[in-house]
Order: C-alpha cells, then structure tokens, then sequence
C-alpha cells in the first residue's frame, strides 16, 4: 500500500523514529534537501535506508536540481548548473543548439542523479514571469515568451526521461506573475482569463503530455477568488485537468509554505480534495510530518494509475555522447556568466 503524500527526512541519517515512520506511514516517495546531503556515500545511505523502511520498488526519491539558485547538490557534491535563464540566452542567438544543449545538460544531470539514488528531479519550471513580478521565479525561468519557455522545457523534461528521471514541471498553471513569494505569503494574481490561458497556461498546455506536475499556492481571481490553485477544485478541474488538460500525476507544492493556513493534516485534506494525488511536505519535522500522514488515504482509482505512469519513466536508460554533452553544459554556463557580467 502506497499512501498519498511525499514527505523530507531531518538530516543526513535516517533517525530510529524516522524509520519507524516510513514503516508505517508508506509515503509515495521523499524529498531531499541540502540539508540531507554532505557526501555521495552518505547520501547513497540515507536513500537506501529510506528505501528499506518504506519497501516499495516504486517509491520516489524527489529534489529540486534546477541550476543556478536552485539546485540542492552544488560543488562538489554535484556539477555546476546554470539557471534556466542561460538556455533561454542560447536560443535567443540558435534556437537548435539551446535546445539540444538543455537537452543533454538534463540527460547528464540524469545519470548524476541516478547514481545518487535520486529518480525524480522537481524540474523544469515552465512559469512565465512578467515585469514587476516577485523575483521568487526570476532567472529560474527559461524566458518570458510561452514558445521559448515550452520548446526548451520539453527538451529538458525529455533529456531526464531518457535518463529514467522523472522531471515534475511546475507550478502549474503558473507562478510567474506572483507579485509575492509563496514561501512566505499568500500571492494573488487578479488579470482577466484570456490573459492567463494566452501566457502563464500555455507552457503547461504545450507540455500537458508531461508525467507529473507540482501545483502553484497563487490565488487567480479570475477563477476563484477565495482559495490558492493548489487547494481549489474549481483550478484544479477547469484548468489544470480541462483547459490545460494535463493528466499526469499531480503533486502539491510544499505544505508548510506560509502561504497555505490552517493545520497540516487540513493543509493536506485540502490540496487532496482539491484533485491533487500527492500532497508534499518537506521540511522533515517528524510531528508535522506524522499530521499528514494521517489525513491522507491510500493511493487508488486514477491518482494510483497516474502514479503508476509515472513511476514507469524510472525504467528508461537511453544511450548518448556524455563528451557532448559536458561540451554543451559548458556552453550553456559560459552564456550564463556572459549575461552575468553584462549586467
């Protein structure tokens, strides 16, 4: 039995009381956070002692590896990365080689991960950011256009699923226009409906074949005016699964951002009445992590059937030039440090 929801761990050793937990709670998965990882042997450890208590060869073993600000692995424990923000750059000069370098950079990345452990990278972001918004997205993202964004997420997402790495793009239906920072606030987006489907939806419209998604804590006005999309049914079925149509497996952004209230067990009811399968919570303390767990029932139905599909990218390992493909990282982080000292 595999419960609904991802949970962190405290540090860089399972604790007793820990491995008690995934005993009995049976999470869909784990997420690791720097404070998880000092070393490859140790981190190889902590996954295979989770993955002991838990005893799922479908089990999920999640972190956020972007690039730039966002990577949780940073030398010399993993590659230097650049933001997104630097494919965005190469493809403003060749559309063809940005494309392929983030593609390659991504089935790199994969490897790297894999050999950690690691199957699921919370990647790529498809938000669409726009002027005066919170810089929370920034340079995370791949540009402002939803072409370029959608073309150069694709090659991402599909450089790690040749890898047999999931990629989880996020947040759906998007975070780029936040004017606050979910970590600590509640944003709310007020534009009219045909702006939002016309930009901020359209990369995850492009990518709604994807296999899993993270959802976004911003309020859209135009769709509901009371509830954050990650606990609003109304987003969830007239956006995400209708207008963007997406179908894959659908995850919570992290429970104990501040821009969700109330306690965590109805932080976690809400995301799942909502329609999201699984609901995140990620910063590993143990009282919290036990609420959650105990207002969440057992994957079944189409939230297990999504799962299942998206575990099945785990299998895939697909041959390519490694040589090229440092040779086009490389190229991607020289454009990064281009813009860098231009500005």
């Amino acid at each position: 039995m595999t419960n609904a929801f991802i949970t962190g761990v405290a540090g860089e050793v399972l604790l007793p009381a820990e491995t008690a937990f995934l005993r009995s709670a049976r999470p869909a998965g784990v997420i690791l956070f720097a404070r998880n990882c000092s070393g490859h042997e140790q981190i190889r450890r902590l996954v295979a002692d989770v993955r002991e208590a838990v005893a799922d060869d479908g089990f999920l073993v999640l972190i956020d590896q972007e690039g730039g600000r966002v990577q949780r692995l940073r030398p010399p424990l993993g590659r230097a990365l650049p933001a997104a923000s630097a494919y965005g750059l190469l493809y403003g000069e060749d559309p063809a080689v940005a494309q392929e370098a983030a593609f390659l950079a991504a089935r790199l990345l994969a490897d790297d991960l894999r050999a950690l452990g690691i199957n699921t990278d919370c990647a790529p972001v498809l938000d669409v950011p726009v002027a005066g918004a919170h810089d929370i997205i920034g340079d995370r993202a791949y540009g402002s256009e939803p072409a370029k964004i959608a073309a150069l997420a694709r090659s991402v997402a599909d450089g790690f699923m040749a890898g047999g790495v999931l990629p989880v793009i996020k947040h759906i239906p998007g975070h780029g226009r936040a004017t606050k920072d979910s970590h600590h606030e509640l944003p709310v987006v007020t534009e009219a409906r045909a702006l939002l489907s016309a930009t901020d939806f359209a990369p995850f419209k492009a990518l709604r074949d994807m296999p899993a998604a993270m959802t976004a804590h911003v309020v859209f006005t135009a769709i509901d005016d009371r509830a954050p999309a990650s606990t609003s049914r109304r987003v969830t079925e007239d956006v995400i699964r209708g207008e963007i149509g997406f179908d894959g497996l659908l995850m919570s952004d992290d429970l104990s951002m501040r821009a969700l209230s109330g306690s965590f067990a109805e932080r976690a009811r809400a995301v799942l009445s909502a329609g999201s399968d699984l609901a995140l919570h990620c910063n590993g303390v143990l009282a919290e992590m036990e609420e959650v767990a105990s207002a969440v029932p057992a994957l079944a139905g189409e939230a297990l059937r999504r799962f299942r599909a998206a575990v099945s990218v785990l299998g895939r390992h697909e041959a390519y030039d490694s040589v090229k493909a440092e040779t086009q990282l490389a190229l991607a982080l020289a454009a990064g440090r281009r813009h860098a000292e231009s500005v």
